[in-house]
């Protein structure tokens, strides 16, 4: 049986990201947060995880430039990135893809749509990983 999926949550939003953190915690997976880009990059190389979800407006650094710096990080690029955000489904949708990201959620959102999501690219990168 598989390890237990890493999650990484990154939203400046404590809200979001305790209610996040406690749903996943639940559904399974370890879970790691971080508040602004620069920890989200931070935590990434530290924990590995198998998923980060990204909130796009972040002090710091935003969602798509954390997005652009995994995917171009040699050791962090198989890293499954969904994005998370309430700038605009259809700037969610044009500019996710952009930056690598493998999934988006536009909020508000339902949690089983966004959980399924998560389990999708946990099991596609586990897959390429």
């Amino acid at each position: 049986m598989p390890a237990k999926p890493v999650l990484l949550i990154a939203d400046d939003d404590p809200e979001v990201l305790s209610l996040l953190s406690l749903r996943f915690k639940k559904c399974g997976y370890t879970v790691f947060e971080a508040a602004d880009g620069q920890q989200a990059i931070r935590q990434a190389r530290e924990r590995r995880p198998d998923v980060v979800i990204l909130d796009v407006l972040m002090p710091s650094k935003n969602g798509w430039e954390v997005a652009r710096d995994l995917r171009s990080d040699p050791d962090l690029g198989h890293i499954g990135i969904v994005m998370l955000t309430a700038i605009g489904e259809k700037v969610n949708e044009l500019t996710s893809p952009i930056y690598g990201a493998d999934e988006f959620v536009d909020k508000p959102f339902e949690f089983d749509d966004l959980e399924k999501r998560v389990k999708r690219v946990v099991k596609a990168r586990r897959k390429l990983h």
